[in-house]
């Protein structure tokens, strides 16, 4: 295998003399993260991104040490093996789309894997490769209007909470015959468990229950006073874990209230690699939730996938913009918040109810936040409790898990997370991720309660 050549970057970015200054192999320095330069008409030069894969496809192929993440890997790594020349050069460059769809942006390569991300000299971050890769293959009108239908996740979401058509949409979705029908406008697996949709919303629940009464606390990085982005999935498809999350907050006294208005984070529309899509909501969100902040309020969002948007993937689409960087500041993920709260003496420990036995799975973009095993640490405090802690790839991840080309593949990935769980004989299946959650309980038999998400389980055992 040929030396990989390092990219050339960006002059604002400067290498220094030699990769050791920086950090090589091995080396203790953090990684780092390049602006994601998707404004660039560069960036979606089809020739430089070619040149691009099969560098980075080079260091994978003489590396292999993300085999086991996904199946982007070993779709690539068959690709070298059954090559003429078995080295990336044999690999015919329209055959580089195939690792390309394989990725869903879970970015644990790049967080727990990866040897060579930046600040190595050979500055590898697959994901966003596999972003630019996407977003070029969206700008030529290669994506399937089925799959682009799948991600207009608030449009679907307002239709269905209408009461007549919630029923119908769920009635939908219990019937082998319907879902065939349906699956040929989405491009969903018949079999894939889909979830359900609630006419009584998040937000109108909610909304019920924000009276005044709770004196707010500063502690730490928190000032005891969360905005609530409730999130698409959170709104029309959870509706009762947000009610649960509130009632927590409140029951730590910790004043709540829901942001003005919200559009989708974009996750759906960045997995898709439509950066257009992401920019509009972008410009419907950003305003409002910088606006809370500077009105005193703290940021939070049930969903991980929805935090590491504002955390990490839209700082990095627009590094200059200051309301970016102060929702990146001021957003928080619950357990990581309840549990600051507890580092300051705030957090109630007063528990009425143990929870048995909890297979309690850690979602990849809540891993990849680096906040640590937050969900685990609270969870394990509340007595009579046992945990099992899975960190591994549920294999749902977006619309992967659900659609037709994808479905079989997720369910493999799933397999061994669903089996250690089975193994486990819990009394519920929970993660912060509930998508993640319903496809691991979609792979197991014989469950004795529907999946949990944590912070229900968290208000079970307040007794609240």
């Amino acid at each position: 295998m040929a030396e990989p050549v390092p990219p050339a970057e960006p002059a604002a970015t400067p290498r220094p003399a030699s990769a050791s200054a920086r950090g090589g192999e091995g080396g203790l320095s953090a990684p780092t993260r390049h602006p994601l330069a998707w404004r660039d008409a560069a960036f979606y030069d089809e020739t430089a991104l070619h040149q691009e894969l099969e560098r980075v496809y080079d260091i994978c192929h003489g590396c292999r040490r993300c085999v086991s993440l996904c199946q982007a890997f070993p779709t690539l790594f068959d690709l070298v093996d059954n090559s003429a020349t078995l080295e990336v050069d044999g690999i015919a460059k329209s055959d580089y789309g195939k690792v390309v769809e394989q990725c869903y942006l879970c970015d644990l390569c790049y967080q727990t894997k990866c040897p060579y991300v930046p600040p190595h000299a050979w500055n590898v971050d697959f994901p966003h490769l596999m972003l630019r890769a996407k977003a070029v293959e969206f700008r030529k009108g290669e994506v399937p209007a089925s799959r682009q239908r799948l991600t207009r996740t608030t449009a679907f979401g307002k239709l269905a909470s209408i009461p007549v058509i919630t029923e119908a949409a769920n009635a939908v979705n219990r019937s082998p015959a319907l879902r065939k029908l349906a699956g040929k406008l989405l491009d969903v697996h018949p079999d894939a468990h889909l979830p359900e949709f609630h006419s009584n919303t998040a937000r109108r629940r909610v909304g019920k229950l924000l009276q005044p009464g709770v004196s707010p606390q500063a502690a730490g990085a928190t000032r005891g006073r969360v905005a609530l982005f409730v999130t698409c999935y959170g709104n029309y498809n959870m509706p009762q874990a947000v009610e649960d999350l509130v009632v927590v907050l409140r029951h730590n006294g910790i004043e709540v209230k829901l942001v003005e208005r919200e559009s989708c984070c974009g996750m759906p529309k960045l997995e898709l690699g439509d950066l257009q899509a992401v920019d509009r909501y972008k410009q419907d969100n950003l305003p409002v939730l910088a606006q809370a902040v500077s009105d005193g309020w703290d940021l939070m969002t049930p969903i991980p996938s929805c935090v590491l948007m504002f955390r990490q993937e839209i700082p990095l689409m627009y590094p200059e913009d200051a309301q970016v960087q102060t929702v990146k500041r001021a957003i928080f993920d619950p357990f990581e918040y309840l549990m600051l709260r507890h580092k300051a003496g705030l957090l109630k420990t007063q528990f009425t109810t143990a929870l048995g036995r909890v297979a309690y799975h850690a979602p990849c973009h809540q891993r990849v936040q680096n906040i640590g095993p937050k969900t685990k640490e609270l969870l394990a405090m509340i007595p009579g409790t046992e945990l099992e802690f899975i960190e591994r790839c549920s294999g749902h991840n977006g619309t992967y898990g659900i659609r037709r080309e994808t479905y079989e593949l997720s369910m493999k990935i799933a397999r061994p997370v669903s089996a250690r769980a089975q193994k486990f004989a819990p009394d519920f299946v929970s993660s912060d991720c509930p998508m993640a959650a319903d496809h691991i309980a979609h792979g197991m038999k014989d469950l004795k309660n529907a999946p949990a998400h944590p912070i229900s389980l968290l208000r079970r055992a307040y007794g609240i």
